[in-house]
């Protein structure tokens, strides 16, 4: 009996079952038309419903993303640990070297200070310097400057060298009550004696508003490799001689190109140095020469 009596069951809903599954579509239709015209309707209804709604999955969601929060957490650790050990291996290898330069730049100091007593050198001029924020960066394609917080009230003057960590940046150009404005290496107009630090070539760093420099006037069969650095001649009474300015980034038929040491779209803080020099403007040409 139980048999014949789950197929009778069977056969009467299946009509039933069938018609819904026609239907089924046409039901969520009118269902989804009829939730939009009650937001309409009312719409403060349906933004509480909604809302309290939220609420009620909010647990579950917070439950739910624990243990992955947890685990992600963990994970994060283990890696942070493993790039601290790495950090400290690097860093111990690196203060060992800094120790050896230490004692060869101790060396060094005792050496030259015992040959300027034998030679009675004349003393190097006091060197200061001003710390100011950088403000705004003019740029364009026709001018590449920076405009600091230091002025005449902080004592800086027309022609100082700017310094950022990794070496020389440009000069002071223009001198305000509360403000200075430095033009960079990398303008058209900077023009700075430079130096090839290993064959002491002399030449003219040479700005065009792009993002490297040019050497100029340097000899025919000058041996200029990639890679070599360049740095300031002492030339003109602008800059001291030994500043670092950049590398050789590439020689070839459109000349030698010099990367600068320093990243000048990232200049946060600078250095206006005052070396004691005249601060004149760059060594000609025909000196150069």
């Amino acid at each position: 009996m139980k048999p014949r009596t789950s197929g009778s069951v069977i056969r009467l809903t299946a009509p039933l079952r069938a018609l819904a599954q026609r239907f089924s579509f046409l039901l969520l239709l009118l269902a989804s038309v009829a939730l939009m015209m009650a937001g309409k309707i009312d719409a403060l209804w349906v933004d509480s419903f909604r809302a309290r709604v939220t609420d009620a999955f909010v647990p579950i969601l917070d439950a739910i993303s624990r243990p992955a929060a947890t685990a992600a957490h963990l994970v994060e650790s283990v890696v942070q640990v493993e790039n601290a050990f790495e950090e400290n291996q690097r860093l111990k290898a690196e203060n060992a070297r800094l120790l050896q330069w230490k004692q060869a730049a101790l060396r060094l100091e005792a050496e030259n200070i015992s040959l300027r007593g034998l030679l009675h050198a004349t003393p190097e001029p006091p060197v200061s310097f001003i710390t100011a924020r950088v403000i705004a960066a003019p740029g364009s394609s026709f001018l590449r400057a920076l405009v600091v917080t230091a002025g005449r009230r902080d004592g800086v003057r027309k022609g100082q060298a700017a310094i950022a960590d990794a070496g020389l940046i440009g000069r002071v150009v223009e001198v305000g009550e509360w403000s200075s404005r430095i033009l960079l290496l990398t303008d058209i107009n900077a023009r700075i004696p430079v130096s090839l630090e290993s064959s002491r070539i002399r030449a003219v760093m040479a700005g065009d508003n792009s993002d490297l420099t040019r050497l100029l006037y340097l000899p025919q069969d000058a041996p200029v490799s990639v890679g070599e650095r360049v740095v300031t001649s002492g030339h003109g009474g602008v800059f001291p001689p030994g500043l670092a300015v950049g590398v050789v980034a590439a020689v070839g038929e459109k000349g030698i190109r010099v990367q600068p040491n320093v990243d000048l779209s990232r200049i946060e803080h600078i250095r206006l140095v005052d070396f004691g020099l005249p601060g004149g403007e760059s060594e000609s040409v025909s000196e150069l020469k």
